[in-house]
């Protein structure tokens, strides 16, 4: 680095941008980041589950908006969409849109949804567990050559 230092760098899921290795460019090789497994689908392992969902999602969306254009941010987008498709349909069952009682209906079905594979992690959510991400959520991965490699 610049300054002479020798350790090891991390940065936060954040940086995970095409933005950010651009401008660090050289400044940046070599530092760890945890992130979502979507930015590294297709480095995961192919029983990864979140390697399908997370392969189709990067497709569509540098099917969109060009190649290299997919970051995290999109993937937190998408994951949110896959659980509204879930719930949505549950609570349209009990209640009108727009009412107290659709809202609350909305709630106690994303709160039990289970098993729900998606770009960045299978959700398992409960009245206590809002994220409902396990291990399987957070992969570690490291700048090398201009790109994030999964390191594990």
């Amino acid at each position: 680095m610049e300054r002479g230092y020798k350790g090891l760098v991390y940065h936060t899921h954040g940086v995970a941008t095409a933005d950010f290795l651009r401008v660090g460019g050289k400044d940046v090789e070599g530092a760890f980041l945890p992130l979502g497994p979507a930015v590294v689908a297709a480095q995961l392992p192919a029983d990864h589950p979140s390697r399908s969902v997370g392969l189709d999602l990067v497709s569509r969306y540098e099917k969109t908006y060009g190649a290299g254009s997919f970051s995290a941010f999109a993937s937190h987008a998408w994951d949110a969409g896959l659980l509204l498709e879930v719930a949505v349909p549950v609570a349209l069952k009990k209640a009108k849109p727009g009412t107290k009682e659709f809202r609350e209906a909305l709630r106690a079905a994303l709160e039990s949804i289970q098993g729900l594979r998606a770009s960045q992690g299978v959700y398992d959510l409960t009245a206590e567990n809002h994220q409902g991400l396990d291990r399987r959520a957070r992969v570690m991965a490291q700048v090398q050559g201009g790109t994030w490699k999964l390191v594990r």
